[in-house]
């Protein structure tokens, strides 16, 4: 969403976009523990967007090999749970699909742990699951991953805390100024109450933006459940951005 326009030296009419703080979380977060370790202490110096900002970085399919999507092939033998695909669209604040950019996502195992050396939760790790895959958009906007269906895990937040099913996305855009790492959620998770993470976010229908939807329809009948998750990079109906710096076990 454009909120105003600055010139370049060069005479360019640039856009800047301002930031969304009622439904991206506050950079204190204090339900969220580890946020007193990681947000500024000091105000944020706001950088022009120049024209670097607003056209770059070019990513290309040769950035993706042929499984990369599909995380259930990636090694020897199939992992272990429930195999679900998950797809959608990434569109831009107009409701234009954004075609020919690079989606990524990592994950925990159908037990609930990474494959990350900081992960030192007692689940089991899968030798046949690393968590990963990457595509590009379609030139419609459309993605598609199939995996393994996450589980919830325990991180010690506060007392009893356990973070709902999720998988990470990192997306592009066609642009700096559309990055946007955000976590998709499942419907109906009983963990979404107690979860600071999930309720950082203020919006009810920003938080709603997280939840995949379960999609009959694109089903494959005897073989795995489907869930669409669109994204929106920037406006009013922008998905959720997370906090860079959040560490892969979060």
């Amino acid at each position: 969403m454009t909120t105003h326009e600055t010139r370049s030296p060069a005479g360019l009419i640039l856009p800047e976009y301002g930031s969304d703080d009622q439904s991206h979380p506050a950079l204190n977060t204090p339900e969220y523990r580890s946020s007193a370790l990681r947000y500024p202490k000091q105000p944020l110096q706001y950088l022009p967007q120049y024209l670097t900002e607003i056209t770059g970085p070019l990513l290309g399919q040769d950035r993706c090999g042929e499984r990369d999507h599909d995380l259930t092939v990636q090694h020897d033998g199939e992992p272990l749970g429930e195999r679900i695909i998950v797809s959608g669209r990434v569109l831009d604040s107009g409701g234009k699909p954004v075609p020919n950019t690079l989606v990524e996502i990592w994950q925990a195992n159908s037990a609930g742990r990474y494959r990350h050396q900081g992960d030192r939760h007692p689940a089991p790790l899968d030798p046949n699951f690393s968590g990963t895959g990457r595509c590009m958009t379609d030139a419609d906007g459309n993605y598609e991953f199939i995996t393994i269906k996450p589980g919830a895990y325990p991180w010690r937040n506060h007392d009893n805390a356990w973070r709902p099913a999720h998988i990470h996305f990192s997306l592009f855009g066609q642009a700096f100024t559309q990055r946007l790492i955000t976590q998709m959620y499942f419907p109906g998770d009983p963990l979404f109450h107690q979860d600071p993470i999930f309720n950082s976010v203020r919006d009810e229908q920003a938080r709603e933006r997280m939840i995949s939807r379960f999609d009959l329809d694109t089903t494959v009948p005897e073989w795995a459940l489907s869930y669409k998750f669109d994204i929106v990079l920037r406006g009013p109906e922008g998905s959720v951005f997370e906090d860079e710096e959040e560490e892969d076990d979060d």
